[in-house]
């Protein structure tokens, strides 16, 4: 990363935003990281310790990754050597919007792969989803296991997955492709579109009951944030990563009322839980096979379950007066 010029789309979300902080620091002594971010659920105040750290290497625009006029001007003007692609519409908002959904990720990925083919920069490494997969057709679910996408988010990720392999393949491109399942933390997005872990930690904080979706046997592989982006800044160092697709996960599914439970008892809530009806299309079973990640860049989970909603709540309880 030394010297070079990082370009993070989706930068002020809230992956986006741990990967900013882990790549904005004298180690890696990056020249510039550039964040292209539209704000459809970033916020400025995801970029705070970074801009406040990192000040003179970090430069923010409010663009859509998905447009062209404003992403040819962006490269022109800032040399990029890398992207780090996770610029994305939740999949909450495809059960509103399908099609905006669903060809935001074709879009993003298409237009990358056009802008690395011309020669605008040399390395991606793209953000897809296990939402790709659908529900498991085995667990653990590895890389061969087949795109079954029940949702139109899920299926632009998949889509957006198979294009960029195609321009691997047909040009050369240096690109790797990451598959994160479920991922938690601080700064995740608590309001409109929200997951079950930041919606359960706000509406107790708020005095309001938690409740659970269907039966809540569904399962989800969790995986603590700051473990997703080390593993896409390893991604980048391991040219052996090139070509493939590969899975980020704990490889240990919890189901959702599990989840439910474990935050009410961490936040000392005694109330009721409401049962609610079954989201849309909701994937029922999820677990991630990780021996690709393994065997290509010495993956391993760090931040286990508890300590990881520990210190997401934490952060939820200290900035509660931030979160709308």
């Amino acid at each position: 990363m030394k010297n070079k010029r990082i370009l993070v789309t989706g930068g002020a979300g809230f992956i986006g935003s741990h990967l900013v902080d882990q790549l904005a620091n004298e180690k890696l002594k990056p020249e510039a990281i550039v964040i292209v971010d539209n704000f459809f659920l970033g916020k400025m105040s995801n970029l705070s310790k970074a801009m406040t750290d990192f000040p003179s290497i970090l430069k923010v625009y409010r663009e859509d990754a998905s447009d062209f006029s404003a992403m040819s001007s962006i490269f022109e003007k800032e040399n990029i050597d890398v992207v780090f692609d996770l610029a994305v519409k939740p999949l909450p908002y495809s059960f509103i919007n399908p099609e905006g959904a669903c060809n935001t990720s074709v879009r993003i990925a298409s237009l990358l792969a056009e802008f690395q083919r011309k020669g605008a920069f040399k390395t991606l490494i793209h953000f897809s989803s296990s939402e790709a997969y659908g529900d498991s057709k085995y667990v653990p679910m590895d890389e061969d296991h087949p795109l079954n996408p029940t949702t139109p988010y899920s299926a632009g990720k998949a889509a957006a997955d198979l294009l960029l392999m195609s321009y691997y393949k047909t040009f050369n491109l240096d690109i790797s492709i990451l598959r994160p399942f479920n991922n938690y933390g601080p700064r995740q997005n608590c309001t409109v579109y929200a997951a079950v872990i930041p919606t359960t930690i706000k509406r107790i904080l708020d005095g309001e009951e938690p409740y659970i979706t269907g039966d809540g046997k569904q399962t989800r592989d969790l995986l603590y944030v700051s473990d997703s982006t080390n593993a896409a800044i390893k991604t980048y160092y391991n040219t052996s990563t090139r070509g493939k697709v590969m899975n980020i996960a704990s490889g240990k599914p919890v189901t959702i009322s599990e989840i439910v439970h474990q935050i009410a008892e961490l936040m000392h809530y005694k109330g009721r839980i409401r049962q609610e009806p079954a989201r849309p299309a909701d994937i029922l079973k999820h677990c991630g096979g990780i021996n690709l990640a393994k065997q290509l860049i010495d993956f391993k989970p760090t931040v286990d379950f508890e300590e990881g909603l520990t210190k997401t709540i934490d952060w939820f309880v200290k900035n509660r007066g931030k979160l709308e």
